[in-house]
């Protein structure tokens, strides 16, 4: 297992400060390793391996109908004594009302929480009722280039010689792990994207018209690095033929971000001193998901570059806009 430390020194930051820390990010970008990094992090500074419960919610407890009283009891009689758990709970957001289980956990029993989740249905407004001002959410990205030379060390790559191989094939790191070559790596990535589609997006809010769904999606993958509006995709779709009112872009668009497919980066007038509205950029999480569904082209690595430069302000803690001085753009 390659340590990511950037998480683990900011997990590290928040031990045992009374709050619920919550891990979000697009499926497979390495949130339950993290979690594994952090169980082995506590084991070496002298946590007990009892005092640390490890739940990994599948399909399965979803399947069979898991509440939040399950949650709730399945962690509770692990805890054995009044000394204090560590609870690290993995893809918590399926279970209907897990926040009321963690929230009982925070507040009736000697715990240090932490959960992650691939949408953000983990982040709902049921959060705010439940655990207002008792949790923190921490963004989870896929591979910085940093880390992607970090998981590249042992083939003696210059960055120079990386940097080129990182573009195309992305930051996921069940892709970095391995040496795939560019068409086994983008089978893994559109794998990935398939099952965020799926689980995260059409299955849930009933979409029945895929392909139309799938041309909204297209459209602003081309479009990476450029500013335009969920009237422009209207306008762009009725020039095809097709048909889309612009509530449902702007419903697709939410629910691609709530499914950390892409990032909205606003337009800040410096003029005016405050946030537009309109001709927003959207990023992709990840610079693979582009290429696995377009295929490589050249002419797009500049976009891809300022993609990958807004992510790494992203890691940093920054929040992001773009900018708008008179009728001149600013990156960032």
């Amino acid at each position: 297992m390659i340590v990511r430390p950037h998480y683990l020194d900011l997990l590290k930051t928040y031990r045992d400060v009374p709050l619920v820390k919550i891990l979000v990010g697009i499926r497979r970008c390495g949130k339950s390793t993290i979690l594994d990094m952090l169980q082995d992090d506590l084991i070496k500074s002298g946590i007990s391996a009892d005092h640390i419960i490890s739940m990994r919610y599948t399909w399965e407890d979803f399947d069979d109908g898991m509440t939040d009283k399950d949650m709730y009891n399945g962690i509770k009689e692990k805890m054995t004594d009044g000394e204090r758990y560590y609870l690290l709970l993995d893809e918590v957001q399926e279970i209907t009302g897990w926040e009321k289980a963690v929230n009982s956990l925070l507040e009736n029993a000697n715990t240090d929480i932490y959960v992650t989740g691939s949408n953000s249905r983990l982040m709902s407004s049921e959060i705010s009722t439940y655990m207002t001002g008792r949790y923190i959410s921490i963004p989870v990205f896929t591979l910085s280039f940093a880390e992607y030379m970090e998981f590249k060390k042992s083939s003696g790559r210059t960055s120079k010689e990386l940097l080129p191989e990182y573009i195309r094939m992305g930051g996921f790191p069940i892709v970095a792990l391995s040496n795939f070559d560019e068409g086994a790596a983008y089978q893994i990535v559109e794998g990935i994207y398939n099952s965020v589609i799926t689980s995260d997006i059409t299955k849930r809010h009933n979409i029945t018209n895929f392909d139309l769904f799938n041309r909204v999606v297209k459209y602003i993958v081309e479009n990476v690095g450029k500013t335009f509006s969920a009237n422009a995709i209207a306008k762009f779709l009725k020039s095809e033929g097709r048909s889309l009112s612009v509530e449902s872009v702007y419903n697709y668009l939410e629910w691609l971000e709530k499914a950390f497919v892409i990032y909205r980066c606003r337009r800040y007038d410096l003029q005016g001193k405050s946030v537009l509205k309109t001709q927003e950029k959207f990023y992709l999480a990840d610079a693979s998901l582009k290429y696995c569904m377009m295929g490589f082209n050249p002419k797009s690595v500049a976009a891809m570059l300022e993609n990958i430069v807004y992510f790494e302000f992203r890691r940093k803690g920054y929040e992001v806009y773009i900018g708008k001085n008179e009728t001149k753009e600013i990156d960032f």
